[in-house]
């Protein structure tokens, strides 16, 4: 597996508890569902290449 690039993100506090809620909701860590939703975004946007799309 690829290692994974970390950086750091600021966020306004409502939008982190938020997405903190939403997180929980589907039984993820805030910060594989900010990736989840990113990636998500990406495929929408036709931005993923097709080996991209199966990991």
């Amino acid at each position: 597996m690829a290692r994974k690039k970390s950086f750091p993100l600021r966020i306004d506090p409502a939008l982190y508890e938020i997405l903190e809620k939403w997180a929980a909701d589907e039984f993820r860590s805030v910060n594989s569902h900010i990736e989840y939703l990113l990636r998500e975004a990406a495929k929408k946007a036709g931005r993923l290449k097709k080996e991209e799309k199966n990991k």
